[in-house]
């Protein structure tokens, strides 16, 4: 299998386990995956958090580690790259009011490229416009969003992915195994 150029789009407050289980997980396939965020570059590093299901109405929240991203978001050309990882937390809520970011997306559905989202990372997903009439999982938190954007909202088993096209969905990351798997199928078709 050769191997891929993926790009993950991240920021602080991400998900401490989506940003670094598939980062980590890509790598040891032998892929390459460059993670970035506006505003930083290579070697500067973003704050995680790790979201938890403890029994309340909603996650739980802890400050996670520190992941140093490893390219700079002004030098990246999308064209570049096979594939997008889009992570989770709350990094997505403010990531998708930026311009840039959203043009990004966008360009891995013109060109019908590989996307995995999980939990929050729907929110750029609809912020893009990009999920009219695709089934989509998410965080629960995030169906609205999802229907609102002209998406099929999936209600899945936490553990469960989902793939629509060129699109691949979780809800959080206990879906980590199904939702691997799925996207790294899509980067061979």
């Amino acid at each position: 299998m050769t191997p891929k150029k993926i790009l993950m789009i991240t920021g602080d407050f991400t998900e401490d386990y989506e940003t670094m289980v598939p980062f980590q997980t890509l790598l040891t396939f032998g892929h390459h995956v460059d993670a970035i965020c506006p505003d930083k570059v290579s070697g500067d590093s973003i704050a995680t958090a790790i979201h938890d299901f403890e029994g309340d109405q909603t996650y739980t929240e802890k400050l996670g580690h520190r992941f140093t991203l490893n390219a700079s978001f002004a030098e990246i050309n999308v064209e570049d790259y096979d594939a997008l990882i889009i992570p989770g937390g709350r990094a997505p809520e403010y990531l998708r009011l930026n311009s840039d970011v959203l043009d990004m997306v966008r360009h891995f559905f013109i060109e019908n490229k590989p996307v995995a989202a999980i939990c929050h990372g729907a929110q750029l997903l609809t912020a893009a416009g990009v999920l009219e009439g695709k089934k989509c999982s998410a965080y629960p938190a995030c169906s609205p969003e999802v229907t609102l954007s002209g998406g099929e909202y999936a209600e899945i088993e936490m553990d469960a992915a989902i793939t629509d096209g060129n699109l691949v969905t979780a809800p959080a990351w206990p879906a980590h195994p199904a939702w691997l798997s799925q996207f790294i199928a899509l980067l061979y078709l």
